[in-house]
Parts: C-alpha cells; structure tokens; sequence
C-alpha cells in the first residue's frame, strides 16, 4: 500500500511539472507583450525596458522557468503583473467561493444521481426507469450557461417582480458572514451544477447495479431471506460505487479547479473567474499557479480514489 501511494504520489509529481512546462512554454510561443500592455500605448521603450527588467521578462525563457520553479519549491508562485499581489494571496481569496460552490453541489449531485440511478435500476424499463432517463438527458445536453440564466430569470427575476426576494442577483457571501446568507447566494449555482452533473451519475449507477443485482451472492442473499431494501443498500450498492467513486473523484478534483461558467453566470469570484480575468490580462503568474493548483486537486482526488477501491469493494487490491 506504502509502495503504491508513493508510486501515485511520484506520477502526480511528473504530471504538475510537465503541466507547468506547457503553460510556461504556452505563453512564451504566443505573440504577447505583456510589458507594452502594463505601459500602456504611449510607452517608451526605455519604459518598456525598466517594466521588463522588473518582472524579469528581460531573462531567457528557461532561466524565468528555472526562477519560477525555485520560488514554487519554496511556496511562492510569483506575483500578479497588475497590482503585485502574491499569487498565493490570489488564490487563497478565490478558493473558498470555488470550495464553497463545488462542495454543496456535490452533495446534491451525488444525492441526487445515486437515487435515481438505484430506483432506475430496481425498476428496470418501467415508467420511472424511462421517466429518469428522459430526466438525466435532458439536463445532461443542457448548455451550463443556459441553464444558469434560466435559474436567474425564474428563481430572481419572476420572483422579486412577484415580491419574493428569496434568491440574490449573484454574488458571494462568505459563511463567516452567516450561514443564511452563505447558503442563499449559493443555492442557485449548487441546483445548476447538480442538475447538469447528476444526469451522469444516474447512468453510472444504473448501469453498475444492473450488474451488480445479476451476481450470485445477490441471489443466494435474498434466498436467505434477508430484506430487499438491506440487499440492494448493503450488497449492491456498495460495489455497483466504484464508477460512481472514479467519476465522483475526477469531477470534485476538477470543479475545485474552477467552474468557469457557473463563476460567470452567477458573478462568483471563484478561481475560474480569476483565471478568466488573468488570460484576458496576460498575466502568466496567476494563470501558472491556478492552473498548477487545479492540476494538484484533480491528482489528490484520484489519489484518494484509487485509496477508497478497497474500502468500498474488497475483490480490489493495491499492491
């Protein structure tokens, strides 16, 4: 198990330094003049020369990368271009309002999906079977910013023209400010995230514990006597998980990487705005660093994927 997590732990490491490669390499090979665009059109070029000496854009590209990798060994992913705030400052603001987002959701998604997907599959071709898959296509080709603006346009809109203001214009309000209000401004962005990411999950579970009720060990469980609802709960559910497991790891791992439409849509100053507003500035540190840190959450989540195999069915094992 040690050997296994190192082993993981050593890929994960590959993974983040040939990412930061590409973006670093990206930037670089991209016509871009980062200096000219904080001096503004009328610049000099002596002014553009003191900007570039500032920053270090006067270096080579692989001794800008070899200074980068240096200070991030050392905790410190460089500053922002525009105001020289500490990249780590950066994301540590924007990181709670894109936890805050991807957690609730996915409590509802996984809720939400996991049921249907059981009752799909209890109920094979019967009306609620059709009824939910019908459901789970619907939203899973919605387009997210449609849906977004929908929610905004019904559950804002109608209702504070009706005199229910029951759900803010967008925004965040951090919990430290109250529970109420946290859950207030968020609920509309969980209910869109959910809706679009539970359809896939239905079908994940549907499919998994339509092989799982087919096994053996289900059969001679209900010969036994024991009750339906502890033999599809206890014995099927449990190993019909592990596709729901992988996918449920990939998706948290990416979506606390940013949700760039989700962040747009209901204006969540989340890392997938941050990162948005740094492409559109070129501003390489930021972008290097959320991206970095959206890598490292999608490497820890199949880490910890890979750990929860054998927790949830014994016929795995890590060697």
């Amino acid at each position: 198990m040690t050997l296994f997590l190192l082993r993981r732990i050593g890929h994960g490491i590959l993974v983040l330094w040939l990412i930061s490669l590409a973006v670093f390499g990206l930037f670089f090979v991209a016509p871009s003049n980062v200096a000219q665009t904080l001096a503004g059109r009328q610049a000099t070029p002596e002014t553009i020369a003191a900007i570039k000496s500032r920053l270090g854009l006067d270096l080579p590209v692989w001794k800008q990368y070899l200074n980068f990798v240096e200070n991030a060994l050392h905790g410190n992913l460089g500053f922002d271009y525009y105001h020289q705030v500490a990249v780590t400052t950066i994301i540590g603001q924007a990181l709670p309002v894109t936890i805050s987002l991807a957690l609730g959701a996915s409590v509802l998604w996984l809720l939400l999906g996991v049921f249907n997907g059981v009752i799909s599959a209890v109920h094979p071709r019967s009306l609620a079977d059709r009824g939910l898959t019908l459901f789970s296509l619907f939203f899973y080709s919605f387009p997210s910013f449609l849906l977004g603006l929908l929610l905004l346009y019904f559950l804002y809109f109608q209702l504070t023209l009706a005199g229910f203001k029951w759900f803010p214009a967008g925004g965040y309000s951090g919990i430290t400010q109250g529970l109420g209000a946290w859950v207030q401004h968020l609920v509309l962005p969980w209910i869109a995230l959910a809706l679009l990411l539970a359809a896939t999950y239905t079908r994940l579970t549907r499919g998994a514990m339509l092989d799982v009720l087919g096994e053996d060990y289900i059969r001679t469980a209900r010969s036994k006597g024991i009750r339906e609802r502890r033999v599809i709960v206890r014995h099927g559910l449990r190993s019909a998980m592990t596709p729901v497991v992988t996918q449920f790891g990939i998706d948290l791992g990416q979506l606390i990487g940013g949700v760039v439409v989700i962040e747009t849509v209901f204006s969540l100053p989340g890392l997938g705005q941050t990162a948005v507003v740094a492409i559109n500035q070129q501003d390489l540190p930021v972008i290097i660093g959320i991206v970095l840190f959206a890598s490292a959450a999608v490497v820890i989540a199949n880490i910890l994927v890979d750990i929860a195999y054998a927790v949830l069915d014994p016929r795995v094992r890590l060697h």
